[in-house]
């Protein structure tokens, strides 16, 4: 159903879909023939010097494409979603301003529904909490923490997977600083609605066998261009330790295991294939649940005409645009 306020509120695009399913590709094909411009919407992206895990644009498809919200930060560095929110409305402002659409392009769902909803106001990241939480997690194991938090907030426990390290740590770090569970921070929330008329796209294949082999030839392509130099960069830096969210990051966890002798390459890399798989069922779940989504097909021959009838449709863009 279209916007009733579409005609008041500017435009703006999210164009959303799982890891490796050709989202980059689309999005430049839009910048280049309509009035758009990108911003970044992928927690990786933001720190320097983690490029070709990342599958960050390189210099030439930058010129082509300039992308807003890519290299803000060290890896040694933290970004909360509602970091993102806040700069991204600031570059929505700025494009909005100077007679473009803002075209919103990645998979880390959580900053779109940031964006979308607004955030609760939730407490600053504590690196000596963290520390102890991962201490502790090493020595009983995730799904030991995953329990400790159904204790104290049954509620984010259900909604976590027993393996799903970032997010429990953060839940559990959040009711050590402040004494308050995630879940009465998100109920005391005040909804922050969106200025902006938005149409939802999301691209994926139709098929889960194609994504997987889409996302295992990405992962060895990485390999090849130089992702575990990348990494050794990284591994060799005193202040990055595994229990920051950049080293967090799917690819670069198991790339660190490998550097410290925990695994071998062949076993780093099926690892590396599975975490990137695991990562895009999480986004698709979440996109299923997404409302006015429109879904297209990664393989359609004719995907930028398909994209453009949505828009057109939802008063993005005129036909004569």
């Amino acid at each position: 159903m279209m916007s009733d306020n579409r005609n008041t509120l500017p435009p703006a695009i999210f164009l959303m879909g799982p890891t490796a399913s050709g989202k980059t590709a689309l999005a430049l094909e839009l910048v280049e023939k309509y009035p758009c411009e990108i911003i970044s919407v992928d927690s990786a992206l933001v720190y320097k010097g983690m490029d070709i895990g990342t599958a960050k644009p390189d210099a030439e498809m930058l010129k082509r494409a300039p992308h807003r919200l890519i290299d803000l930060i060290d890896p040694a560095e933290s970004y909360s979603a509602a970091n993102f929110r806040e700069d991204a409305l600031r570059e929505m402002a700025e494009i909005t301003a100077a007679g473009k659409v803002p075209l919103l392009v990645g998979g880390t769902m959580m900053y779109f529904k940031f964006l979308r909803d607004g955030a609760a106001e939730l407490p600053k990241a504590d690196a000596a909490v963290r520390e102890k939480l991962v201490a502790e997690a090493e020595q009983f194991g995730w799904p030991h923490m995953h329990n400790k938090l159904a204790e104290i907030d049954p509620e984010s426990a259900a909604r976590l997977k027993p393996m799903d390290s970032q997010r429990i740590e953060r839940a559990l770090e959040v009711y050590e600083i402040s004494g308050k569970t995630m879940s009465q921070f998100w109920a005391e929330q005040q909804s922050q609605p969106l200025p902006y008329h938005v149409v939802s796209l999301a691209v994926c294949p139709p098929e889960r066998k194609q994504l997987h082999e889409r996302i295992a030839i990405r992962f060895k392509q990485m390999l090849r261009e130089g992702f575990i130099d990348e990494m050794r960069t990284l591994f060799q830096r005193e202040d990055l330790n595994p229990s920051l969210p950049s080293i967090r990051a799917v690819g670069y966890r198991q790339a660190w295991d490998y550097l410290e002798g925990n695994c071998t390459y062949e076993e780093m890399e099926e690892r590396g294939i599975i975490a990137t798989r695991q990562l895009a069922k999480r986004q698709i779940t979440w996109l299923r649940s997404w409302p006015d989504l429109h879904w297209l097909d990664t393989n359609d021959p004719k995907l930028l005409q398909s994209a453009l009838k949505i828009l057109e449709a939802n008063a993005i863009f005129s036909a004569s645009s």
